[in-house]
Order: C-alpha cells, then structure tokens, then sequence
C-alpha cells in the first residue's frame, strides 16, 4: 500500500508538499497540486484518517444537528447537505437532537473529541454564547443562533405574508393560524408575517399554537374546527402541521377546498403526495442546505465569505388545499 512518501517521490516534489496538499494548510502552486493528485490517482493513495487527525486536530467530517429526524424538511436538508459535502471530501454526521439540550451538547462534545471541521446547526436549544464558545466552524442554517454567526435561512415574514394574502384572496374570511412554539425564530417570524397580511382587513383571526407534529397538528387542529364556527382558512406554519389539518378535517366531513382552504409553510415533497395536493409556502430547501455547506467549508478552508447571512426567497405554490384566484 502506498504511503505518503511514495505520493512525494512519484509527483517530484517533497513530502511537506504532499502533506499541505492533503491537509490543505499552506500554499501550493496549482502545478504541484496537479502533480500530487495525478501521483495520488496513479498510486491509489489513501490518506490514513486517523494519523491525519491527530497532527492536524482536524478531520474531514462535519456534524449536522437536526431538531427531528421525523419531520421530512430536515431529512431533504440533510441530502442537500451531504450532497455538497461529499463533492468536496467530506464526510456527513447526522445527528437528532430531538429539541433536547443535553442531546445536543452531548453530539457537539462528542464530535469535537474527534475532531469534526464542523457544524451546521438547525438547532437552537443552548445559549448564543454555547455555540460562539465552541472554537470549530460553525453554520446556522434555517434557524438564528447569533448575528455574529453566518447564518442561511428563507425569508420567512415575507412567505407568511405571501401565504396569507392568498387566503384572502380567495374568499378566506375567518382564519386560524396554526403556529409554532414560542420562541421559535421562523415560527415568531411567520406569525408576524400573518399578522402583518391581515392587519387592517375585514378578516376573523385565531392564532393557536401548535407543534411541527403531524398527529399533534391534527387533534390541536380537530378541536378548533370543532370548538370555532364557521372556520374557512388554516394557515400553519409547517407542512407537517398542515397535512395534519388536513386530516382532521377530512375526519370531521368538512371538505376541501370548498368549506375550507388549508395553507402549509416548507415545499417538503410530501405535500405534492397528499389528497388533495397541499398549496404552501415553498423555500427551496436544497439550495438553502447547498448554501450552507459551502459557506462552512470555506471557513474551514480558510476562505473568505463574500455574505455572512444570506435569505433565500420563498414561492407561492397553488394545489388543490385553496381555491386559486386565477380558476
């Protein structure tokens, strides 16, 4: 099996030259880095992981921490994630934080003893100050930790807006806004997009919380229809939530569109499988995760960023949950 000095003795050049290749640390003219990765290709050369991480304190590894695994947005982010990071070397570990902070702080010690080169979080269960401590790249994505952190997310006061003009639009007269736990970045940003869209208007509103759970979206869901008269509109916040709406008006005989109009927040593709097709607020998901992905491998790269917190634009998307004001 090849070794690194053999690497250094096939390109012609010296095994400190193949060693800052490798750990991409230090300058190398683009002619030895081509030299080193023909000598590489020839040789089938693989880089010993473990000797590698103990000199440099670094691996090729990133941890991406999710708040639940069950909800299908997180799954799609994560392949964006892995996509990216595989095509640049690196490795993806997931972890599920479950919104518990002992989980969480138990997955960043972990892999710090390992020595991930870095984090994405979608997270946001520990004090700004936890994560700014933490001396290892760092990304925020879809959630704000801190300002001082580059941070990818959608615009989501903007997409609430968006979404509850729609239900104006189309006839909605009494609506229920289905929102997330307090304290939430996106959840508080989308219910001030709602309340921004129907200030002023001739429209009934009921804000009720509720939690990005499809079977605890359904009974919270289940009992406003059955408790409010006369409900025409449901804006949630998630899709997840949205499809459990769904549900509890089919169980309670109410149809829709007709009686009632549900609108979700996500573009997750579960929404274009159900029955009928969920109209939502769609981010674009895997860009959002690609975003992020390339923004900590530069910092880890030691790579200057052009934006340190960047919004990605959402979109309308018309199925079958609304009536569409262009029909």
């Amino acid at each position: 099996m090849a070794n690194i000095r053999d690497v250094a003795k096939e390109a012609g050049v010296s095994v400190a030259s193949v060693s800052r290749y490798l750990n991409k640390k230090g300058y190398i003219s683009e002619d030895t880095k081509l030299k080193i990765r023909k000598a590489i290709d020839k040789l089938e050369y693989i880089p010993n992981q473990v000797a590698r991480s103990l000199t440099t304190k670094q691996t090729n590894f990133i941890g991406l921490i999710v708040p639940d695994i069950t909800n299908p947005f997180f799954p799609e982010l994560a392949r964006a994630v892995e996509d990216i990071a595989l095509s640049y070397g690196y490795t993806v570990v997931l972890c599920n934080s479950d919104e518990k902070s002992e989980k969480e702080i138990h997955y960043i010690d972990t892999l710090k003893q390992k020595y991930v080169a870095g984090f994405i979080v979608t997270t946001n269960q520990l004090r700004a100050s936890h994560y700014e401590d933490l001396n290892v790249p760092l990304v925020a994505l879809d959630r704000m930790i801190h300002e001082s952190i580059p941070t990818v997310s959608s615009n989501n006061v903007d997409g609430a807006c968006m979404g509850t003009n729609h239900l104006l639009d189309s006839g909605c007269e009494k609506i229920v806004f289905m929102r997330g736990p307090k304290g939430l970045g996106p959840a508080d940003d989308r219910l001030a997009g709602f309340l921004k869209a129907v200030e002023g208007k001739n429209v009934q509103t009921h804000i009720v919380e509720s939690p990005f759970h499809f079977g605890e979206s359904e009974k919270i869901a289940k009992k406003f229809l059955t408790e409010i008269e006369g409900v025409d509109g449901i804006f949630a916040s998630t899709d997840v939530s949205a499809a459990g709406a769904l549900k509890a008006a089919h169980s309670l005989g109410i149809s829709v569109p007709d009686q009632l109009q549900i609108m979700g927040f996500d573009g997750i593709s579960l929404g274009g499988m159900l029955t009928p097709g969920l109209t939502t607020v769609a981010q674009d998901i895997y860009k959002m995760g690609a975003l992020a992905t390339r923004i900590l491998i530069k910092i880890i790269e030691e790579i200057e960023l052009d934006e340190r917190v960047i919004q990605v634009p959402v979109e309308l998307v018309e199925r079958g949950t609304t009536r569409s004001v262009h029909r």
